[in-house]
């Protein structure tokens, strides 16, 4: 059972149609592997083994992945019957009363949810170290983050608790704690799954749902699963010409590809571990053949990104802890808050509504200028997932909120543009620090073309297969 709970989901699923394993054996494999690891990890924080135990015999024989074990971010990916935290002490006894679509149709593909996984208050940093549930930790150092706000998703599959988790990327929260923790994240194309029907958007559209997982795969597999407009929602992805699993193996052609390792703005930091990693990347792109050279869009070093981004960002946070008032039947006060949203939340009341329309006015504008260096006749750039070096449990400290900021910006330099531009973006697991912590980097490509990421970290994976060490 080891060999088949540290194989993939597209395995894992073929081991059941072949035989091999029960749906049974392969749920009670997964149980007895969170039973014995998430006490020192604290990844997974709701569990319903019981009733995932109950479910088996009412999924279809035919089911995709009839009986494979999943877990769900206790952010977005509601569960009819199950709690609903969000990493907040606000949302104490919330039981959730429908699936989300994409919950759904993960359960309909067969699918057994084990349970629901770590993640920041309301999702907003680049760690998970609620003060509701406590901190999740790095399978590959306990002492180090798993990253945010996927965090307890990303180290629950590092572990091998299961080959597939859902995640959500608001500013970086799928491929942040990828990249710290070794596994494949793609943030899709604005609009390619719904957050219906409990939600139009998240984060005026730049948080997208997603995966964390092992294999590109199991990423492009499950993708296709929740992928799809439903009547209503606010946006609507570009169709893709075919399965996103049927781009696995597919020849990507010779792509041009822009690389960058410093971050074009004055206020980031270089990194030695980041350049290292976008310099082997850059490398192994050349030997498959494609034609890459330093370059990126000029609009990713302007100085005033940060700005728009965070005020919108606060404007949407001040406006979900309205909403949790109304669902939970009392206003939330700030000092149910952790400081930091404490502080995003007055930011976001003290906007004015023509303060955001500005704002969302000048990402407009921003998303454009970012667009037209893929126009220009480049296909993807190439860039580290994080803007820093992967960093302890506590590095960004709860009560000294300057620094607590000031590291969040340097983290997210390069993933936030892109959920502002609404494009895919995928972190790949390629280095390593001397320490031998993960070091993630990141494709992205126009929108809609999360086809050509697909076949071309597929192709990377094949030329490099990727190693996955925190396996339990």
């Amino acid at each position: 059972m080891d060999d088949v709970l540290s194989s993939d989901a597209t395995e894992q699923a073929s081991a059941v149609r072949d035989g091999r394993v029960s749906p049974r054996e392969l749920v009670e494999a997964a149980i007895a592997r969170i039973e014995a690891h998430d006490g020192e990890l604290n990844a997974v924080i709701h569990r319903r083994f019981e009733r995932a135990l109950a479910e088996l015999d009412a999924i279809p024989a035919d089911a995709p992945f009839r009986g494979v074990p999943i877990l769900l971010k206790d952010l977005g990916w509601p569960q009819a019957g199950e709690p609903y935290g969000a990493g907040s002490r606000t949302l104490d006894g919330v039981v959730v009363k429908e699936d989300g679509y994409g919950t759904a149709r993960l359960r309909a593909a067969g699918f057994v949810v084990l349970g629901r996984t770590n993640t920041p208050e309301f999702g907003s940093t680049i760690t998970t170290e609620p003060v509701a549930y406590g901190p999740t930790r790095n399978p590959y150092d306990p002492s180090y983050s798993a990253g945010g706000s996927s965090g307890g998703s990303a180290a629950a599959v590092a572990a091998g608790m299961a080959a597939l988790a859902t995640a959500s990327d608001g500013g970086g929260s799928i491929r942040i704690p990828a990249a710290l923790c070794g596994l494949v994240g793609l943030k899709p194309t604005r609009g390619r799954s719904s957050a219906g029907p409990s939600a139009g958007e998240g984060w005026s559209g730049f948080s997208c749902p997603g995966f964390v997982s092992r294999s590109v795969r199991d990423t492009a597999a499950a993708l296709d699963l929740v992928s799809g407009y439903v009547q209503g929602d606010p946006y609507d992805a570009p169709r893709l010409p075919r399965p996103l699993a049927e781009e696995v193996g597919a020849d990507p052609g010779r792509l041009r590809v822009g690389f960058v390792a410093t971050h074009p703005r004055d206020d980031v930091p270089a990194v030695a571990e980041l350049t290292e990693a976008v310099d082997v990347t850059a490398a192994l792109l050349s030997e498959l053949g494609h034609d890459v050279a330093p370059g990126c869009p000029e609009a990713l070093g302007d100085p005033d990104f940060p700005l728009h981004f965070g005020a919108i960002v606060a404007n949407n946070l001040a406006a979900e802890i309205e909403s949790i008032g109304v669902w939970r039947g009392k206003p939330v006060e700030l000092e149910e808050l952790e400081p930091r949203n404490a502080a995003m939340v007055g930011a976001g009341r003290g906007h004015s509504a023509a303060a955001h329309i500005l704002a969302t006015q000048w990402i407009d504008g921003f998303r454009r200028r970012m667009a037209a260096w893929w126009a220009s006749g480049y296909d993807l750039l190439l860039m580290p997932s994080l803007g820093v070096a992967p960093f302890p449990l506590g590095w960004i400290p709860p009560d000294d909120l300057s620094t607590a900021f000031g590291r969040t910006a340097h983290a997210v330099s390069f993933t936030a543009p892109v959920n502002a531009t609404g494009q895919p973006s995928i972190s790949l697991p390629l280095h390593r620090t001397a320490a031998g912590l993960p070091v993630g980097v990141q494709l992205v490509a126009a929108a809609g073309r999360e086809d050509l990421l697909v076949r071309v970290a597929a192709q990377i994976e094949a030329a490099r297969p990727f190693e996955h060490a925190a396996l339990r």
